[in-house]
């Protein structure tokens, strides 16, 4: 029998005693204020892998226009989608989005988006992991991989140090969210501050001394427009895309009703913009910058890894903002994980299943071509995440409108909503490769089977989320339609879950 007094109380003991409310709604006396849920965007999305994306961007050529009224605009939708799309479902429901999944498309469905969802979670959260490292192994005169490189891996002295920051960041978000929220109250203060005074203490290198000059730098030294060699072009698309499709599986595709379930109000999903305007504005500028400078003192061939460009931005306080700017998004990150995992893993307790998708993080950490490739692999999982989240939006407030039964599947009993499933993979498998046939010579033949229309249609990748986001309810919605109306014995949209029709 485990011990009441909680000072007695065992390691494992004190884990399972932690109530994330997994399978249930949020009890009213747990909920929390905007001040949580400010700290929280404000230092997860400040984060160590904003010095990946910022010096991406640098790579790609984007323009200084392209970098600083694109990333602007596509920061814009972020937020508003968090707010009139994510939030207000999530107070109404107050259930993760693996059980809002499960209600809507079946268990079979929402297992394979857990599972698939987990791992993705944690190859993020390792790739947070490795910019962390990168800073840790930089006095310790350990060489950091070039990221670029994706065939070499890092050395052993450098996993290891990789090792211990993934073991910090599993145990942070073994204790649940309590424990996230006073984390990033006490990190989200002052890591922008560090953004912002390494580019000013860059500026000087790139020949800046007045607001003018910083112009002329910006459009000549550091978004110039021309891509390093080998590597593709980004315009204003592709920042706008960028921006507003980095998160899309949390809002557009209501990952993040699993954290908003704790708000009070819906009005608090206005406070991501703390995390994007701070974070994928301000920190993408200003690693854009220390980049440039970094390239300038350091020449082309420099290895730019964000423990390298903080030092020479921000010495001591650059390097300890990487640290906990990598921890405070791998933690909520691999907290995602966590929860999703236990999805197809009922039987397991939480804090055993976020330790195992820690270990998956930590073998993420030390591959190499995953930072190199983190705006793909972003862009990739949340066009894949995403019809999920639209068909709960639609299931939401438009099925009702249209006459048809929410939570069909939960009330049929299914066990896989094929509507749901033609809708997920239909829009992900079309505007792949629509995509795809220019992007990649193996898919060129695409052309040669469709209409003209589309066969000269030449997509930013990162802007296929809108097509993508419409195709999707589309095919669910008409699925639906044909399922439910096809079935005489349909039960009345007003057959809700209790829980739904009180909030």
């Amino acid at each position: 029998m485990s011990s009441t007094d909680p000072h007695k109380q065992s390691l494992v003991e004190r884990l399972d005693a932690v109530n994330e409310f997994e399978r249930e709604p949020v009890a009213k006396d747990k909920l929390h204020g905007v001040k949580s849920f400010i700290a929280m965007f404000s230092s997860e999305h400040v984060a160590g892998t904003e010095f990946v994306l910022g010096t991406l961007l640098v790579v790609h050529g984007v323009s200084a226009f392209d970098a600083l009224v694109g990333l602007a605009v596509g920061n814009i939708l972020a937020v508003l989608s968090w707010a009139l799309m994510c939030a207000p479902i999530a107070v109404k429901e107050r259930l993760t989005v693996y059980w809002q999944i499960r209600k809507i498309a079946g268990p079979y469905a929402t297992v394979l988006y857990s599972v698939l969802f987990a791992l993705i979670m944690c190859v993020l959260a390792g790739s947070m992991v490795s910019v962390s490292t990168t800073a840790i192994a930089h006095p310790f005169g350990i060489e950091s991989p070039n990221f670029a490189a994706g065939d070499v891996f890092p050395s052993v002295s450098w996993m290891l140090v990789a090792l211990g920051v993934g073991v910090v960041i599993a145990l942070l978000a073994m204790f649940g969210f309590d424990k996230l929220t006073h984390f990033a109250k006490i990190c989200a203060p002052w890591m922008p501050l560090v953004f912002v005074a390494g580019a000013l203490a860059s500026l000087p290198t790139l020949g800046v001394s007045s607001f003018g000059d910083f112009m002329t730098a910006a459009r000549e030294k550091i978004w110039t427009g021309v891509p390093a060699e080998g590597v593709s072009k980004y315009g204003f698309w592709s920042c706008v895309g960028l921006a507003w499709l980095c998160n899309v599986s949390q809002h557009m595709g209501m990952g993040d009703v699993t954290i908003f379930r704790y708000a009070k109000k819906w009005q608090y999903g206005f406070a991501s913009a703390f995390g994007m305007f701070i974070g994928h504005y301000v920190a993408w500028i200003c690693s854009g910058i220390m980049c440039a400078a970094f390239f300038t003192a350091n020449g082309a061939g420099a290895n730019p890894t964000p423990g390298n460009i903080a030092w020479l931005g921000a010495g001591w306080a650059g390097l300890v903002c990487v640290v906990l700017a990598g921890w405070s998004t791998a933690n909520p990150t691999l907290y995602r994980a966590g929860l999703a995992f236990q999805v197809a893993t009922p039987n397991w307790s939480r804090w055993r299943i976020t330790l195992f998708a820690g270990i998956l993080m930590i073998i993420a950490a030390c591959v190499p071509a995953i930072t190199f490739f983190l705006d793909r692999i972003v862009a990739y999982y949340g066009l894949f995440f995403m019809p999920l989240g639209a068909f709960i939006f639609f299931d939401y407030w438009v099925f009702p409108k249209l006459g048809l039964t929410r939570y069909w599947a939960e009330s049929r009993k299914l066990l896989a909503s094929w509507p749901a499933m033609v809708g997920w993979f239909g829009s992900f498998i079309i505007c792949f490769f629509l995509f795809a046939k220019e992007e990649y010579p193996s898919f060129a033949w695409v052309n040669d089977v469709l209409p003209d229309f589309l066969a000269h249609y030449k997509p930013d990748f990162f802007m296929q989320v809108l097509p993508a986001w419409i195709l999707a309810v589309v095919l669910y919605t008409g699925c639906s339609i044909i399922q439910q109306k096809l079935n005489p014995g349909a039960v009345e949209s007003s057959n809700l879950n209790p829980q739904t029709q009180e909030s």
